[in-house]
């Protein structure tokens, strides 16, 4: 059984691609490209350029507070105190752009814009924000953590020039003092701890590029909007606008059946009542044929639209309907405990409909079997025919419409059409109830 393919959103993807981020897949790889890459130096100006932003912003936040706390009688000082904890919005997108040197992937911003513009609007729906409070608590657990970012680079750096240069300085007369008891006075033990600082080198430049993938992942998990967020938030949407297409099919379905079916209707029997006030029979019999007519492909593209069947009875038994006046016979299987969602129904409805269309158009199957059942919080449908097979979804049979509505509330569409058959088409649809 072979998926068919269905619309992704973007939020959908990992961006940036998948796996671990470059640095770890960099020091996974192979040592010595990893040594002479750009990476060591991406961790040390990542690690290096941390305590400046917090040092900045912890400057502010003083004088924020200092200034909140004098002007507490009037208005401006409790504004200036709630804009210490919305400061650290500012220096959150400072830390945003700044994880670009230790991961490539995009970095959007947790914050939703106000529903109303203006300074004050602003202010309060950043207050009640939870992104808000979680970027300030990591401004104040990274401005104690600077330390630690700062001082891992300094003791590279210069603990490894000091020891490179052991040569030199033993040559004029210097000696090295490594703890109690360990001293570097002449030649060969200087050379001995030049080859020693290479490697600890080595080993610290890891270190360094460690700590700083672990301080950007740190901050992407407080500071950027998680894939799960952004999918709930695409989900939403496709309900929304699933539910603005619902309303909008109700509105034709009604004006078609209040307006156009009654205007039909009232010329037949206008017509009628013409023909026994003495008008031309054949003429009226004309008109009425074709008034009739026009009103019998009126109904059918209502009952296309949304069948009645489907609002009054539910989807069981417009399936059966549908059974009923198919061309190949079909069997019908359902165990629904309760209705789905309206739209949900709509959806599978049509699926059907056009499967069981497929059908008798494409396969010469002399039976066919629907399967409606409930499996979790899933709808699941099965459409069984015992056709000719070798159904393919980009020959135009419909399947990949049938796989865009489907995907529309977030299910999939399986075919397994071997040649020869039997055709089967597995279309399951998440609904809540």
């Amino acid at each position: 059984m072979t998926a068919v393919d269905a619309p992704r959103s973007p939020a959908g993807a990992r961006p940036g691609g998948t796996g671990r981020p470059g640095a770890w897949r960099a020091m996974a790889g192979n040592p010595l490209r990893f040594l002479i890459s750009s990476w060591p130096w991406r961790a040390l100006a990542y690690l290096a350029t941390g305590p400046l932003v917090a040092a900045a912003w912890l400057a502010a936040v003083a004088a924020l507070a200092v200034a909140g706390v004098v002007l507490t009688p009037v208005v401006a000082g409790v504004v200036l105190l709630a804009l210490v904890p919305v400061s650290a919005v500012g220096y959150a997108a400072v830390e945003r752009r700044r994880l670009r040197w230790m991961d490539p992937r995009p970095a959007p911003t947790p914050h939703r814009e106000p529903a109303r513009p203006g300074p004050r609007p602003w202010l309060g729906f950043r207050l009640r924000e939870a992104a808000t409070w979680r970027e300030f608590g990591y401004a104040l657990l990274s401005s104690l953590l600077a330390v630690v970012d700062l001082a891992v680079p300094f003791v590279l750096l210069v603990g490894s020039t000091v020891s490179a240069s052991a040569p030199w300085l033993v040559n004029h007369g210097d000696r090295l003092q490594y703890g109690p008891g360990v001293t570097v006075d002449r030649p060969p033990e200087a050379w001995a701890v030049v080859v020693a600082a290479v490697l600890l080198l080595a080993a610290g430049l890891y270190a360094m590029t460690a700590l700083a993938a672990a301080r950007a992942a740190l901050a992407r998990a407080l500071l950027v909007r998680a894939v799960e967020e952004e999918l709930v938030e695409v989900r939403a949407s496709r309900a929304r606008m699933a539910d603005a297409f619902e309303a909008e099919r109700r509105r034709i379905e009604r004006d078609l059946h209040d307006g156009a079916q009654q205007r039909l209707t009232g010329l037949i029997m206008t017509l009628g009542l013409a023909g026994l006030d003495g008008a031309d029979p054949a003429l009226i019999g004309r008109a009425r044929a074709e008034a009739r007519a026009a009103l019998e492909e009126l109904r059918d593209l209502v009952r296309g639209i949304h069948p009645s069947v489907l609002t009054d009875r539910g989807l069981a038994a417009a399936v059966e309907s549908l059974a009923e006046r198919s061309p190949v016979p079909v069997e019908v299987r359902a165990d629904l405990p309760a209705r789905p969602p309206e739209s949900v129904e709509s959806a599978a409805y049509f699926v059907v409909a056009e499967a069981l269309a497929n059908v008798a158009k494409h396969s010469g199957a002399t039976r066919a079997r629907v399967t409606l059942r409930r499996a979790g919080p899933a709808l699941v449908l099965e459409i069984w025919d015992d056709g000719a097979g070798g159904a393919v979804a980009s020959r135009g049979t419909g399947l990949q419409g049938l796989a865009d509505r489907v995907a529309v509330h977030d299910g999939s569409l399986r075919l397994s059409s071997p040649p020869g058959g039997p055709t089967i088409v597995r279309v399951e649809i998440p609904c809540a109830s």
